[in-house]
């Protein structure tokens, strides 16, 4: 019985060591500094340093290609075990994963650890457009698809046009057929849509939601589960509106496949309770995000439904 005694408090002695914080904790943006990756690190070091998860302030680093593809293939193969590495992600990720654009790895290839916060698409037309609503949208484009261009900030097959084909298969039309415009951001499909060289554009709240506030364009429809709070909570969902159509852009996080399921657990919890206090809630709102908060299994299946979800619409658009 002393020996089993003891093997056991040796047992939870390792347990507790390998679940203990990272010694070096640092975060990976698979971009150069200044976009969507380095936002998503960015929230979480200063989130996890203020709230007390971490003592030591965490690294942020970077390795761009691919949009996310290079710093994937490099966890994979050279940091699959590291515990002290999280790598920033976002819904873009899952939809270049479902297209094959992250080489031989899939979405099982590592540990999704999880979401912490999201920003939301939405179908924008100009301030003087005569579409009021999404469903005046749809049957414009039903009766007469070949007149609308729809611009988005991304080539085909991104984001921008996946939430374009959503409005073309509302229509019940080709979505292959769709005339996008494929602009460099949001940036430049407001000027598109300002300008009138474009019927519609689409984008996210967060970059799309001031200039629909300063009567510049009109948001249609957030692409979201339920209204958005704050500025933007008058404008409908396009589910209020009869249009089975979600998209949010989450921004999460990922570890290496062989991290242990302690140190994983360990990321696990702090995300979690660090994400139930105010300080996380000012850092996600100062970066423009919206709440969405999904982790460890719950965030992993998420991942996989949405990898599922985006092979069904790339095939569909013939990619």
């Amino acid at each position: 019985m002393k020996f089993l005694a003891g093997a056991a408090l040796i047992g939870l002695a390792a347990a507790t060591s390998a679940m203990a914080e990272p010694t070096k904790p640092e975060c990976l943006a698979g971009a150069k500094p200044g976009g969507g990756f380095d936002l998503t690190c960015r929230l979480a070091a200063n989130a996890l340093l203020e709230t007390k998860q971490i003592k030591e302030p965490m690294a942020v680093t970077y390795m761009e290609g691919g949009v996310g593809a290079v710093a994937y293939n490099h966890v994979i193969s050279k940091r699959a075990t590291d515990p002290n590495l999280i790598t920033a992600a976002s819904s873009g990720s899952a939809l270049l994963i479902a297209q094959g654009k992250f080489g031989q790895y899939d979405e099982s290839a590592v540990r999704w650890l999880g979401a912490l916060g999201a920003d939301f698409g939405v179908i924008v037309v100009n301030a003087d457009s005569p579409y009021k609503t999404m469903a005046d949208l749809v049957a414009a484009y039903k009766a007469d698809p070949t007149t609308f261009a729809i611009a988005g900030g991304g080539a085909v097959g991104s984001q921008d046009w996946m939430k374009g084909s959503l409005i073309a298969k509302a229509a019940e039309q080709d979505p292959k057929t769709m005339r996008y415009v494929a602009l460099e951001g949001g940036g430049a499909v407001l000027t598109a849509l300002e300008g009138g060289h474009v019927q519609v554009g689409s984008g996210d709240a967060a970059e799309m939601g001031k200039h629909h506030l300063a009567g510049k364009v009109r948001i249609l429809a957030v692409m979201s589960p339920e209204r958005l709070p704050g500025e933007l909570k008058d404008i409908p969902t396009a589910k209020e509106q009869g249009f089975d159509i979600e998209w949010p852009v989450w921004r999460g996080f990922y570890v290496g496949k062989d991290v242990s399921d302690a140190d994983y657990d360990w990321w696990v919890n702090a995300f979690d309770a660090m994400s139930k206090t105010p300080e996380f809630a000012k850092e996600r709102e100062t970066r423009g995000l919206f709440e969405f908060t999904l982790v460890g299994k719950d965030f992993d299946d998420r991942v996989k439904s949405d990898v599922a979800k985006f092979k069904i619409l790339a095939k569909e658009a013939g990619f």
